[in-house]
């Protein structure tokens, strides 16, 4: 069977309220001369798998993502701007509804999902996530734990502490046949979805399974005024 076509999906939903008192939300912020944002976007750019990379945003910054894109990246036709939605799962329903709309969604089609705040992505990451998605029909890119992990059903005192060695730290890309993704998350509950923090729990707690993608430790996600100084010695030392 033929492959189908390979979405690059950029999620820049967020608004940035843990960078402090910042007039713009993170994914705008200049990290080596240029937006965070822009970084991210090059490395999909790089990669030739995608026929189309869809970058969510609120509607108040999509003319402003738009002028970024003009501005830095290469013209590129597969760049598209479109509306995000009120959570991290509708937006991703929303780049899912758009690639409906261009007649590309079919069993075969694949998404990686990427925060727009992890502008390390490798090319290794992507090519990984696009091969495990189309193999197992989903996978989460992931490190080991390196701190021990400290449950507390209260918040107050230890419940568990659960064997490190089975635990790691979640990153992105999170890549799906999306027709498969939005046919569970439509079957989900009111309940149910309130309950998601990520797109790969919509198939967990339906006992699907999500294949497993090594990350690295410099795909990190820029959320702290720390993690942009982090970044701007990453970006040194590249």
């Amino acid at each position: 069977m033929e492959s189908g076509k390979v979405y690059g999906v950029i999620l820049a939903g967020g608004v940035g309220t843990r960078m402090g008192n910042v007039e713009k939300p993170k994914q705008f912020m200049e990290l080596g001369g240029k937006p965070i944002i822009v970084h991210t976007i090059e490395k999909f750019v790089m990669n030739g798998e995608f026929c189309g990379i869809l970058v969510l945003t609120p509607k108040q910054w999509m003319k402003h993502t738009e002028d970024l894109i003009r501005k830095y990246v290469t013209k590129d036709e597969r760049v598209k701007v479109i509306e995000g939605g009120a959570t991290r799962n509708e937006t991703i329903m929303n780049a899912i509804a758009y690639i409906d709309g261009q007649g590309d969604l079919d069993e075969e089609t694949i998404i990686v999902t990427h925060d727009s705040v992890r502008p390390f992505l490798t090319h290794r990451i992507i090519e990984e996530n696009i091969r495990y998605a189309r193999e197992y029909g989903a996978c989460d890119t992931v490190i080991p734990a390196t701190d021990t992990i400290v449950e507390s059903m209260d918040n107050q005192l230890i419940s568990n502490i659960p064997d490190r060695s089975k635990m790691y730290q979640g990153q992105t890309p999170q890549s799906f046949r999306a027709k498969h993704l939005k046919d569970i998350y439509e079957s989900l509950t009111k309940e149910e979805k309130e309950i998601l923090t990520d797109a790969c729990k919509i198939l967990v707690i339906k006992g699907e399974k999500v294949h497993l993608v090594d990350g690295e430790e410099s795909n990190i996600k820029i959320t702290y005024p720390y993690d942009l100084r982090v970044a701007e010695a990453l970006l040194g030392g590249i």
